[in-house]
């Protein structure tokens, strides 16, 4: 499997692009639609799926563009699908963002995940894990054979997602990077929703929200 990513000017976000011999996979496409669809057909395989780890504005900007170019399906949570067409959940019709940021409206996702289910698609094959914290329908994507994982903004390098948004709380968040995270094997690489790659042992060893 190749991995390519694009970091997005709003926030950093981090838009990944998983290919196979069959078919792509594209994982929270944000803002930079044109660096986005350049990079799908770069790789010139058919995107089978977009995977949303969560549904703040940063990692949905570019959804509709993607599904339009490629009619591939949408996978969310159920916790947040509604969060899509909402941009006072997804954020971007808060107060703040009134003068700097367009309401951001998704149209509904074609699937929901099931969480501590391994998916099929195209070839690639993964587990999705609940790790609810930054958002309650915060999802992670283990890739067992590749030993990967893709934990949005619930786990970064050395630090962990904020937990100040709606539904936020640390204490969430902390056990779920605690359960399903942390339980992985260390020599996992992690690809977060912003920021570098690292490992599950080295956010053990060094994370500062797990040294006490």
């Amino acid at each position: 499997m190749n991995i390519k990513m694009v970091t997005n000017p709003i926030a950093y976000e981090n838009t990944y692009f998983l290919s196979n011999d069959e078919a792509t996979l594209v994982i929270d496409p944000g803002n930079d639609t044109d660096s986005i669809l350049s990079v799908i057909n770069d790789i010139a395989k058919a995107v089978a799926a977009i995977l949303l780890t969560h549904t703040h504005y940063d990692h949905i900007m570019s959804v509709e563009a993607v599904r339009k170019a490629t009619g591939a399906p949408v996978y969310v949570s159920p916790l947040e699908a509604d969060w899509l067409y909402t941009p006072t959940l997804n954020l971007s019709g808060l107060p703040r963002h009134e003068h700097d940021l367009p309401n951001v409206v998704v149209n509904a996702a074609e699937h929901t995940f099931t969480a501590d289910t391994t998916y099929h698609i195209s070839g690639f094959d993964f587990t999705v894990l609940a790790t609810p914290g930054h958002s309650q329908g915060g999802v992670s994507f283990v890739f067992e054979k590749e030993e990967i994982v893709f934990t949005g903004d619930a786990l970064f390098s050395g630090t962990i997602g904020r937990t100040d948004l709606n539904t936020g709380d640390i204490d969430t968040l902390k056990t779920s990077i605690k359960t399903q995270l942390f339980t992985l094997p260390d020599n996992y690489r992690v690809f977060p929703g912003h920021g570098p790659q690292t490992r599950i042992g080295a956010e053990k060893l060094h994370n500062p929200f797990f040294l006490d």
